[in-house]
């Protein structure tokens, strides 16, 4: 290749200088991420995205040139060169300043399905400044890599051929530049992170005492000490609704929901934590009610109250809920650190529940649900061994937000029935597995259910579930045909691109209003609730009164906890 070929010694010019082809790449890329996808941005995350997949367009664009010098192709030269640049510089600019006014627009069709106001402008200018800055930043780091390859290569050619040297040199700045982001940058910026939640988990909010009731988790009666429940086990314990509560909006007598809960720091080890779980839960006679929840928390440990709330009004009180925290990391940094110890531990603690609850008479004992949210549910739906409970199966599951790695839900999702759409399927006769969003199931309601009933609630807005790395190469499933009730029209498929969207976008899913990309609302978990543990005596009226009380609870606690959504700072 003709720029491996020159002298070690670069000119400024030939440094700064920028390819035909990849300004090409590189504005097509741009003008494409401007287009929307499934969560509404800012001018500061448009510009992000910009500016990196200008930056991939450029790359590729540089990468065809370089195949098509070494196939020893004819290339421009001189004033010709020169010439074609000039004509592609106006062509990008012309392209990017026309395509850009359309940037406002396109935000608004998705803010216009999340029911948001239209915003006058996303502020072209500002997205171009940052996505230059974004842009400038990878060159910076792509030319650091290059002049790392030349110089091992270069002083390689002593001893080597000039192509096998080209290739130890390439190597060789990839294990460089590997060993310095995961060795030293990243794990260092994760050792610090984790350091930092564990402190931020520790600290007691003094809007939360220690519960004086002997049944609740972290009391003095308690086998779990009340400053070693972290923040989430903390706010879970106290957060829930009172017997009262619940019996004046189900209008009938109501008990006081058993909530357990155990923090990283109640015991050395997962299994011991586990085993602290199960005789917490025995202490406050949790096994005595109708319902028993195994709960997978999010990363963090935060359940999510609009789930839990739900359930306990509509079983009148009547629910027991064990949960296990595994991390003080959001889901994403969890999951990219530690993959196996949330399901790890949401085994471990399935499994104490579940051995002790199969010793129970059939007659007298609860029925046995599992919940997660997001990466919850992943570590859920990875607690459960199928083949272990066939002769003694659990009653049902509710997952919310699944990622797009569960295995489960991709497998029924694949083989959905033909016809279903990929954001809402259906498997099969809707017996074992079914999914609901905004507008409960498309299933009649009269559908009669197995023995084990397992329902996802997802949003067809909700990237962290439709993300896939393959969206690279291939437009996904749920873009073809009827879109979600809450997807934009003008969403496209792009190559490279369009991955690179749904990326940014399952970064700031939880930005989203209530009832839309990762933001599950309570009165979508009230209908998910009803069909997944067979709900008895409500009526149609009630059911709207519950679902009207639950919405204006959660608006209200949001706007006194100061936050905008409830996936903010939860790690959701």
């Amino acid at each position: 290749m003709r720029e491996l070929d020159e002298p070690k010694s670069l000119k400024l010019a030939e440094f700064l200088s920028l390819s035909s082809s990849g300004l090409v790449l590189g504005t097509l890329f741009f003008v494409a991420s401007l287009t929307p996808t499934l969560v509404p941005r800012t001018y500061l995350t448009q510009g992000v995205l910009s500016g990196i997949c200008f930056a991939a367009g450029y790359g590729i664009g540089i990468f065809c040139r370089r195949l098509w010098a070494f196939m020893e192709l004819p290339e421009a030269s001189g004033i010709a060169r020169d010439n074609i640049r000039l004509v592609v510089v106006v062509f990008c600019a012309v392209v990017i300043g026309t395509v850009s006014s359309w940037t406002t627009a396109w935000q608004n069709s998705i803010r216009k399905f999340m029911q948001l106001e239209p915003v006058a402008s996303v502020g072209p200018l500002h997205v171009f400044f940052v996505a230059a800055v974004t842009f400038l930043s990878v060159m910076a780091l792509a030319r650091l890599f290059q002049l790392v390859f030349r110089a091992v290569s270069t002083r390689l050619r002593r001893f080597f051929p000039r192509r096998v040297s080209q290739v130890i040199g390439f190597a060789a700045a990839v294990v460089l530049f590997w060993t310095v982001a995961n060795g030293l940058l990243l794990r260092s910026a994760f050792h610090l992170l984790d350091s930092s939640f564990e402190e931020y988990d520790s600290l007691i909010e003094p809007e939360r005492p220690q519960p004086t009731e002997p049944f609740k988790t972290g009391s003095t009666a308690s086998l779990l000490k009340w400053d070693e429940l972290g923040r989430a086990g903390r706010e879970f314990i106290t957060s829930g609704p009172t017997a009262a509560d619940i019996s004046a909006i189900a209008g009938r007598s109501a008990l006081e929901p058993i909530r357990v809960y155990v923090g990283l720091r109640a015991a050395e080890t997962v299994e011991q934590r586990a085993k602290l779980a199960l005789e917490e839960l025995k202490r406050v006679h949790g096994f005595d009610r109708s319902v028993l929840i195994v709960v997978t928390p999010t990363g963090t440990g935060w359940i999510d109250p609009a789930a839990m709330d739900s359930v306990e009004y509509l079983h009148a009180g009547d629910v027991a809920s064990v949960a296990l925290q595994y991390s003080y990391l959001s889901s994403p940094l969890s999951l990219i650190i530690e993959p196996e110890y949330g399901a790890n531990a949401a085994r471990a603690l399935f499994v104490e529940v579940y051995n002790y609850w199969s010793t129970l008479p059939k007659d007298r004992r609860p029925r046995l649900y599992v919940h997660g949210l997001s990466l919850g549910s992943l570590n859920s739906e990875k607690s459960l061994e199928l083949l272990e409970m066939l002769g003694n199966p659990i009653d049902g599951a509710l997952w919310s937000g699944p990622p797009f790695e569960n295995k489960l839900w991709r497998s029924v999702t694949e083989r959905r029935a033909a016809g279903s759409p990929a954001w809402l399927p259906q498997y099969r006769d809707g017996s074992f597995v079914r999914f609901m969003n905004q507008q409960g199931s498309k299933l009649p309601a009269d559908t009669p259910w197995g023995g084990t009933r397992i329902v996802y609630l997802q949003y067809a807005s909700d990237p962290v579930t439709f993300f896939d790395y393959r969206d690279l190469y291939r437009m996904p499933d749920w873009m073809a045909g009827p879109r979600g009730p809450d997807v934009s029209p003008d969403l496209r498929w792009y190559p490279v691109v369009t991955m690179l969207q749904l990326a940014l976008d399952m970064a700031v899913a939880t930005t989203t209003p209530i009832g839309y990309g990762h933001v599950y609302a309570p009165e979508h978990y009230v209908d998910a609730w009803i069909n997944v543990s067979d709900v008895k005596g409500w009526s149609a009226d009630q059911i709207a009164r519950l679902k009207r009380y639950l919405a204006q609870k959660m608006v209200a606690d949001l706007a006194n906890s100061g936050e905008e959504t409830p996936g903010a700072n939860r790690g959701g």
